[in-house]
C-alpha cells in the first residue's frame, strides 16, 4: 500500500512539473561569414568618356528653348565623364574577379578597390551579354579568394547573404533567404536564377551571393522592381554557370553556343489541349530561322520540342539552355508532336554569334540631356530581339539618372506613361517636363519592365 502510494505521489509531482523549454532557433552567424570572406570582395568604379562637338550641358534655368542653349551647346566643353559603381569577388590569389557585364562592358577604364583600399586599374579579359557574366584581371598576388559552392545544393528557405556595395556604400553586407531556384525570367533564356529576398540595390551588381558556409554560390544580378529599388525581390546568377562562362572567357575571350534556330514560347494548358498533347510540356516552335540547323533538319512553326536527345523538355526555357550546352557540329535528336503525332529529326548544331553590346546601334544622340543620359535608338534586330517596336537605348548615365538607379543597357520604353518610339520622342517629352519636376521611367531591363522615378535638377 505505501509501495502504491508513493509511486502515485511520484506520478502527481511529474505530472505538475514545469515542461523543459524548448531549444532556442540558432540564429545565423553572419558575423563570422563577414570576417572571413569581406576581404574577397572589390568595389569597382568604371568611368567612360564621350568626347562630342554635341555634348549638352546642364545650364540650371535655361531652356532648351532659349537661343542661349543652342550657344552654349555648341561651345561649351567638349569631354563628358561617364561613371558607374558596381561590386565583384576576387576569384585567384593572382587576381581574377568576377562581376557583371553590365558593370564593365564598353568602359574606358575601370579601377577595383579592395577591403585594405588599395586600388588597381582593371583589364577587361571578357564579357558575356547572355548571362550577364563577366572577367576582369588586376596585377596583383596573394589575394584572398572566395571559396566556390555548390548551387545544387541550395535549399529553398536557406539563409544567404550578399556583400557589396549598393549606392558606393563599400562591403555593405545585406542577407535574407532563397526564395525560389531556377528561375526563368522573361527574355533570360540562358540563366535559371537564384531568388532571393536579400536587399540588392544598384551598386550591389557582380557581387557574390553566399551560403552560410561562407561559399559563393552565386552572383548578384539583378532586381525585380516598380521603383528602381529593392523590392524583395532579388536575382543572382548559379555560380557554377558563371565559374563555366569565366573558364571560357579566359581561354577563347568568349564564349562558344549552340544555335538550333528557332523562336518558340511556353505551352499552357490551352494550347497543350488545342495541339492534342497529353501532359503540359515542351517548347512550342513559333518561327524557324531560314538557313539555320533547324530548318535543314525539317523543324517546321507548329512543332512542339519534347525531348532532345533522351532529355524531356518540361518547359520552354529548358530548350535553349540544353541547345546552347551543345558544342557546334554535335548531331541531336529531338523528338517533336507534330499534328497529333510523334516525329523524330536529327539536327546539326550551328554556332550562335556572339553577341555584341546593345550599346552601339544607330542613330545615336551623343548629348547629355536633362537627366543626364546619352541615349541611342535601337536596331531592328535588337528590337526583334527584345520584342518591342520602340524605345531609346540608354549609353551612358550621370547626374540625377545615375542616383535614381537608371543603369547602361537599360532601354526606356516611355516617359510618364507616354510609349517613346524614337530619340525625338524621348527628347520631346523631356523637353516640356518644369526644372525640379519628377519623372517616371518606364525602363525594359534585361527581360523585366519597371518604372525608375526620376527628378529633374531645379
Amino acid at each position: 500500500m505505501t509501495q502504491r502510494f508513493f509511486a502515485l505521489l511520484l506520478l502527481l509531482l511529474s505530472a505538475s512539473a514545469p515542461a523543459a523549454p524548448a531549444a532556442a532557433p540558432v540564429a545565423p552567424d553572419f558575423v563570422t561569414l563577414v570576417k572571413q570572406e569581406g576581404a574577397t570582395v572589390v568595389n569597382i568604379s568604371t568611368t567612360r568618356t564621350i568626347r562630342d562637338s554635341d555634348i549638352d550641358p546642364e545650364i540650371p534655368g535655361l531652356s532648351p528653348d532659349d537661343p542661349l542653349h543652342e550657344f552654349f551647346r555648341r561651345f561649351g566643353p567638349r569631354e563628358y565623364q561617364a561613371r558607374s559603381l558596381g561590386s565583384g569577388f576576387i576569384i585567384s590569389e593572382d587576381g581574377y574577379i568576377l562581376t557583371n557585364a553590365h558593370v564593365v562592358a564598353e568602359m574606358d577604364q575601370a579601377t577595383v578597390k579592395l577591403l585594405d583600399k588599395r586600388e588597381f586599374k582593371a583589364k577587361v579579359i571578357g564579357v558575356d551579354q547572355r548571362t550577364d557574366v563577366a572577367l576582369v584581371k588586376i596585377d596583383a598576388k596573394g589575394l584572398r579568394k572566395v571559396t566556390i559552392g555548390d548551387p545544387a545544393n541550395l535549399e529553398v528557405g536557406e539563409w544567404v547573404a550578399a556583400i557589396g556595395s549598393p549606392f558606393g556604400f563599400e562591403n555593405s553586407v545585406t542577407s535574407g533567404i532563397v526564395s525560389a531556384k531556377g528561375r526563368l525570367l522573361p527574355d533570360e533564356s540562358y540563366v535559371a536564377f537564384i531568388q532571393t529576398d536579400v536587399a540588392v540595390n544598384p551598386g550591389n551588381s557582380g557581387g557574390p551571393l553566399f551560403n552560410l558556409r561562407g561559399e559563393v554560390v552565386g552572383i548578384n544580378s539583378m532586381i525585380y522592381s516598380g521603383s528602381g529599388g529593392y523590392m524583395g525581390l532579388s536575382f543572382a546568377t548559379p555560380i557554377d554557370v558563371a565559374m563555366k562562362v569565366a573558364g571560357e572567357l579566359r581561354a577563347h575571350g568568349r564564349v562558344v553556343r549552340g544555335r538550333l534556330g528557332v523562336h518558340i514560347q511556353e505551352v499552357t494548358a490551352d494550347l497543350a489541349a488545342s495541339f492534342g498533347l497529353k501532359s503540359v510540356a515542351g517548347a512550342l516552335v513559333v518561327m524557324v530561322e531560314k538557313e539555320s540547323p533547324a530548318a535543314k533538319a525539317g523543324i517546321l512553326a507548329g512543332d512542339v520540342i519534347l525531348k532532345v536527345d533522351g532529355k524531356p523538355i518540361d518547359s520552354s526555357g529548358d530548350l535553349p539552355q540544353i541547345i546552347a550546352a551543345t558544342a557546334p557540329g554535335n548531331i541531336i535528336t529531338l523528338e517533336v508532336w507534330r499534328r497529333g503525332a510523334v516525329k523524330e529529326l536529327t539536327a546539326t548544331i550551328g554556332e550562335m554569334p556572339v553577341q555584341t553590346s546593345r550599346a552601339s546601334p544607330e542613330p545615336e544622340d551623343k548629348r547629355v540631356n536633362r537627366l543626364g543620359l546619352v541615349v541611342s535608338e535601337l536596331t531592328r534586330a535588337q528590337r526583334e530581339d527584345l520584342q518591342i517596336t520602340g524605345g531609346v537605348l540608354v549609353r551612358a548615365v550621370s547626374g540625377a539618372a545615375l542616383k535614381a538607379g537608371v543603369q547602361q543597357g537599360d532601354v526606356i520604353v516611355a516617359v510618364n506613361d507616354t510609349k517613346v518610339e524614337r530619340i525625338a520622342d524621348f527628347n520631346r517629352l523631356l523637353s516640356k517636363l518644369a526644372p525640379g519636376s519628377s519623372v517616371a521611367l518606364l525602363i525594359l531591363r534585361r527581360g523585366v519592365l519597371l518604372y525608375v522615378p526620376v527628378r529633374l535638377p531645379k
